[in-house]
């Protein structure tokens, strides 16, 4: 059984279906370990106290885990692909939009990835050996999460996370906490005011967009999982546990050892001594599974195109255009690019919950493979929470934020908006149009 990574389109069958709800905790968790998340919770400090920072940490993270959580589940009750599963709510040549999306984000993601990875990893061994051959790192780590991409999600779990990353990944952070936090005062810090200019709810979207982002490529792993409960509490609390952590610490590193980069994180832990090291080092290999996710499911999703692509070939060529990215661009602020993609697929996901309340809480397979060519109302309550979400806080590139001006403040963020919209139009279409429109 771990030796069928390149499951197509179609629902998986039974006996395949054997990740339980301690593998699905376990890769989840492990795919919320992550640099990037390490790094984005210093952005909420200091404009937010650490308080402030923290609730909007948890809250962030138990609304984004919940609407993760739902959309595991959906993926295991159907059995297929994230993109194959927007047929249902959009129809089959509707479905080709968002599986355009996801693919270009899974690639950028990737290459986001491999450029954490090899700029840390660089910087430790400029730190620790004088050296740092970033573009060595950047193969090593791309061929790396190439092998583990082929793996597929089942031998991935139980060939890699239960065997090494997980326990390792643990030890590891459990040790940076403790090193976070020794000698820093944590009475004094939790005091500090905060400067302003960000408040609990913009703290809100950001750690919401960044576990939403995971909503497109949910279904690619616990169409595998046993059952719904086990993918919804595995997927949910497994990430919720690792990402909370994360953002957690980063947001304490900021102020007790004034880390607001990944290229700054080696340097800061390599003066803690070998320990300190090597549960970096740990951290940064595992960082990598977020490489092979994303271009696992870039594959997946590109198949929804054009089912008859060997997805094998398709992992290949997806790794090598991350890894010859991450060779040829600069790291580059990636905060508004987050948020873009949150203004995307919360209300993507909003459309899918809303469609699979009208068919009952459960698609079967013709729900999937026989609808509609396009359900244009659907595609058209997904636009509506977009324009929502971009209408309260514009996100993306600088010539699209100015065409949009300031938004219009509410006072409500634009996460949990967005998602009202597109759910209520999206139920209303499907309700009135019985499901065809």
């Amino acid at each position: 059984m771990d030796d069928t990574p390149a499951w197509g389109i179609t629902p998986v069958p039974q006996r395949l279906r054997v990740l339980g709800l301690l593998d699905q905790g376990l890769l989840w968790g492990n795919l919320g370990v992550s640099l990037l998340v390490l790094v984005a919770g210093t952005y909420l400090v200091p404009a937010l106290s650490l308080p402030d920072a923290f609730l909007a940490i948890v809250l962030g993270g138990l609304i984004g885990n919940a609407m993760l959580g739902v959309a595991a589940m959906i993926g295991a009750d159907a059995r297929v692909p994230a993109m194959v599963l927007m047929r249902a709510p959009l129809g089959g040549r509707g479905s080709w939009a968002p599986t355009v999306l996801n693919a270009a984000q899974c690639v950028g993601w990737a290459i986001f990835e491999l450029l954490i990875i090899a700029t840390a990893v660089a910087a430790l061994s400029d730190e620790l050996f004088g050296f740092r051959a970033q573009w060595l790192w950047t193969l090593l780590f791309g061929g790396v999460a190439l092998w583990l991409a082929l793996l597929g999600p089942i031998g991935f779990v139980r060939k890699f996370v239960r065997k090494f990353a997980a326990w390792a990944v643990l030890a590891s952070l459990l040790y940076l906490t403790w090193w976070a936090l020794d000698g820093a005062g944590f009475g004094s810090l939790w005091d500090l005011e905060g400067e302003g200019g960000v408040s609990v709810l913009d703290g809100v979207d950001l750690v919401v967009a960044i576990t939403v982002s995971w909503i497109p490529l949910a279904a690619d792993y616990t169409r595998f999982a046993r059952d719904r409960v086990s993918a919804f509490w595995g997927t949910a609390v497994g990430y919720f546990l690792a990402g909370t952590w994360l953002w957690l610490l980063g947001a304490v590193l900021f102020f007790s050892r004034d880390v607001t980069d990944p290229a700054a994180l080696p340097v800061a832990v390599a003066a803690g001594g070998v320990g300190a090291v090597l549960a970096l080092l740990a951290v940064t290999v595992d960082e990598t599974d977020e490489a092979f996710a994303n271009a696992y499911s870039a594959a997946v999703s590109i198949q929804n195109l054009g089912p008859e692509l060997p997805q094998r070939a398709l992992v290949v060529g997806v790794s090598v255009v991350a890894t010859i990215g991450a060779l040829t661009i600069d790291l580059l602020s990636y905060q508004s690019f987050l948020l873009m993609l949150g203004s995307f697929f919360v209300p993507l996901f909003g459309v899918l919950l809303a469609d699979w309340l009208a068919a009952g809480s459960r698609y079967r397979e013709q729900d999937v493979f026989a609808g509609p060519t396009v359900r244009w109302g659907m595609l058209a309550a997904w636009i509506a929470g977009f324009a929502a979400y971009q209408w309260l806080q514009p996100v993306g590139p600088s010539w699209w934020t100015d065409l949009l001006g300031e938004g219009a403040d509410l006072g409500l963020g634009a996460t949990l908006p967005s998602f009202a919209v597109s759910v209520v139009l999206g139920l209303a279409v499907a309700t009135l149009g019985k499901r065809r429109f």
